[in-house]
């Protein structure tokens, strides 16, 4: 199981799970979208982010909800550049991670602002350039499932098992980067994105399989409809069944939370790690001693 990947002369350590903060710089994100416009307001989600505890800070420039407006490749990039930028002013040792699938804007941020991630929505299904270029500069890559385009991937997805199909997608698309001899890769399932409620809690509760594939693993399920619309709220009510939803992910092997809320994400690894951790004292399994009773209350 591959727990570590580079990124220039940093190494990205997944031995424990790690908190991958948004920072979205749209105006119409789902959630937060025109949250983060100006200098200042850039700069105080990127100080929250690191001093929540926040393992890397995911930039977005292009939102991918249905419906969302088109952006140039020459927006995406003015977008990009001053929020990483930004990132590189105040952490400079913070992994930054880019939110795009073009091949283009993913060389132009990394040539200019120094080595990112690239997290590509589509898993290189939508820019034939992006298997090469991420190949060719050796970043590490988010490949992310999804069933169509933005545009279209909620019409009506249609799957016969979706586990199985999603890890089928990771598979084929694994072996042509492995061809290529590129093996810094991040796998993501594609939570809402060309599935339906019913697809999602499906996914989820099959989603350990993947690890068989030996790579990291992200979840990215931050406010998302699966929970809303499953609780009867709005994405600003999604904070706790986002929670749970994270830390059931946790238990099912994710390396990688996508979230909003970094704090809440940041706690929920610690409570899982402290549960794990436990299993390895010294002593018989299932063992309680009356100083752990006292030592509880």
């Amino acid at each position: 199981m591959i727990k570590m990947l580079k990124i220039g002369g940093e190494v990205l350590d997944f031995s424990t799970p790690v908190v991958m903060g948004i920072l979205n710089v749209t105006p119409d994100s789902f959630y937060d979208g025109g949250s983060y416009q100006s200098e200042a307001e850039v700069i105080g989600r990127i100080h929250r982010i690191v001093e929540e505890g926040g393992g890397i800070i995911d930039v977005g420039a292009y939102s991918s909800r249905p419906g969302a407006a088109v952006v140039s490749e020459k927006e995406e990039i003015g977008r990009l550049m001053p929020a990483v930028e930004l990132i590189r002013k105040y952490y400079p040792h913070i992994p930054v991670s880019i939110d795009t699938f073009r091949a283009k804007v993913a060389k132009e941020v990394n040539s200019c602002m120094g080595p990112v991630i690239v997290n590509d929505i589509s898993g290189g299904t939508m820019d034939e350039a992006m298997f090469g270029y991420v190949a060719e500069a050796d970043i590490p890559y988010v490949m992310m499932h999804i069933q169509g385009t933005p545009e279209t991937m909620q019409k009506n997805p249609v799957y016969t098992d979706v586990v199985k199909e999603v890890g089928q997608f990771f598979q084929e698309r694994i072996a042509r980067l492995e061809a290529a001899g590129f093996r810094q890769i991040i796998l993501d399932p594609g939570f809402g994105f060309g599935k339906t409620l019913q697809h999602n809690y499906e996914l989820l509760n099959g989603m350990e399989v993947y690890k068989q594939l030996e790579y990291p693993l992200l979840v990215g399920i931050s406010r998302k409809s699966m929970i809303y619309k499953l609780l009867g709220g709005t994405p600003a009510d999604a904070l706790n069944g986002t929670t749970v939803l994270n830390t059931l992910s946790l238990l099912k092997g994710a390396d990688i939370l996508r979230v909003h809320d970094v704090k809440e994400a940041v706690e929920a690894v610690k409570v899982v790690e402290a549960m794990r951790n436990s299993g390895k004292k010294q002593g018989s399994p299932g063992a309680v001693t009356a100083e752990q009773v006292e030592g509880s209350e």
